[in-house]
C-alpha cells in the first residue's frame, strides 16, 4: 500500500505540530511548511518521537506561494491541511489587515492555484468556533456566522470563499471547527501552559474577567485524530465539530491546575477586565463527527493540566528562554 503524503501549513503552530506527530505516528509522510525556522524543540511534539518521514520547508504563505506550490506538486501530496493563520483573538483590533491580508487573501491565492492540482484529494481548512460569536446552547455545524472580531471576521470570510470554490469547482475542501485545543507544547501565553508556568516562576497568573466565559477544552492530541479523520474520510463541503461534552470556565480549569499544583487559588491570581469582545461561550455539538467516524474525545482536562504540568518541569530551564507573551509577526 502506498503511503500517504500530508503537506501541513503552519506546522509549527501547536495544533500543526502536533498534527504533525499523529501523521506521522499513523505511517504518514509529511511535509512541514511555517514561515519561520523551526523553534525549540520543546515546543514541537513532533520532535518527542521518530520523525525520520518528516520535510520541513521555511516558507511564508504571504510570500512564497510559487514555493509551497512547487512543493506540493512535486510531493503529489494527496491532502493539504492548513493550520497557517494569524490566530489570536484580541491582538487581532490592533492590525486587523494582518489578520485579512493571511487568513483570506493568501489563503485565496492559495486555493486558486490548488484548484488545478489533479491528485489533491481534500484541503483540510481549520476553521474556529470563533466564526459563530457567543451562542447558548450547543451549536450545530449548520450554525450562522456572527463574527466579533477582526479574527474571527478573517476566518468566517475565508471559510465562505472555500465553499464558493467548492460550489463553482468541485475543490475538495472540509472544515474543522475545535473547542479550545491544549496540551504539552503550547504557547506559554495561552491559558493552561501559561498558568502552570506562572506558577511554577513564581508569579500571579492575570485572568481576564475573572474567568468567566465557559469553554470545552480538548487535548489536540484528540483534534488531531479527528482532522486525520476528516481528512480521509470527511466530506467535502462539510464542517466538523471537535470537542468533549465537559463545558466549564476558565477559573474552574484554573482552581484545577492550582489543585494539582499544591497551591491556592487566591496566591497564585490577580482578576483583570475581559478583553474586548471576548464571547462568554461557544459550545459545539459534535454528533456528526461522532457519527460518520466514530470519534471520541479520550482524554480529559485534569490530564492535559497533568501532561502539561509534567512537560512544563521537564522543560523549564529551555522554556524561561521562549518568550512568555504574544509577539506578533506581520
Amino acid at each position: 500500500m502506498n503511503t500517504e503524503t500530508f503537506v501541513v501549513l503552519g506546522s509549527n503552530s501547536f495544533s500543526g505540530a502536533t498534527f504533525v506527530a499523529t501523521a506521522l505516528a499513523h505511517g504518514a509522510n509529511v511535509i512541514g511548511i511555517s514561515r519561520s525556522p523551526e523553534p525549540d524543540e520543546a515546543l514541537l511534539p513532533y520532535k518527542w518521537a521518530p520523525h525520520d518521514r518528516l520535510a520541513f520547508h521555511a516558507l511564508d504563505f504571504n510570500r512564497d506561494l510559487d514555493q509551497i506550490e512547487e512543493v506540493i506538486r512535486a510531493t503529489r501530496a494527496e491532502y493539504v491541511v492548513n493550520f497557517a493563520a494569524q490566530s489570536m483573538v484580541a491582538q487581532s483590533w490592533d492590525n486587523p489587515d494582518h489578520w485579512y491580508q493571511t487568513n483570506v487573501v493568501a489563503t485565496a491565492r492559495l486555493v486558486d492555484r490548488l484548484r488545478r492540482v489533479d491528485f489533491l484529494k481534500k484541503f483540510v481548512q481549520i476553521s474556529t468556533p470563533e466564526v459563530y460569536g457567543s451562542t447558548s446552547g450547543l451549536v450545530q455545524e449548520t450554525a450562522p456566522f456572527n463574527p466579533s472580531t477582526p479574527y474571527a471576521v478573517s476566518k468566517a470570510a475565508c471559510d465562505m470563499n472555500l465553499l464558493a470554490y467548492k460550489k463553482a469547482f468541485s475543490f475538495p475542501v472540509a472544515f474543522t471547527r475545535a473547542a479550545n485545543v491544549c496540551g504539552p507544547g503550547q504557547p506559554l501565553y495561552r491559558i493552561i501552559s501559561r498558568t502552570v508556568y506562572c506558577i511554577l516562576t513564581g508569579q500571579k497568573l492575570r485572568l481576564d474577567g475573572g474567568g468567566t466565559s465557559v469553554r470545552s477544552f480538548i487535548h489536540m492530541r484528540d483534534v488531531a485524530e479527528g482532522t486525520l479523520d476528516v481528512a480521509r474520510r470527511g466530506n467535502p463541503g462539510d464542517v466538523y465539530h471537535l470537542a468533549t461534552d465537559k463545558n466549564q470556565t476558565i477559573r474552574a480549569v484554573v482552581e484545577e491546575i492550582c489543585r494539582q499544583l499544591g497551591v491556592r487559588f487566591e496566591d497564585s491570581v490577580e482578576t483583570t477586565p475581559p478583553r474586548l469582545a471576548q464571547d462568554p461561550a461557544y459550545l459545539l455539538d459534535c454528533t456528526k463527527a461522532r457519527t460518520e467516524f466514530g470519534w471520541e474525545p479520550k482524554l480529559s482536562v485534569a490530564d492535559v493540566i497533568r501532561e502539561t504540568i509534567d512537560w512544563l518541569k521537564k522543560n523549564l530551564d529551555r522554556l524561561r528562554h521562549v518568550p512568555a507573551d504574544y509577539v506578533h509577526k506581520p
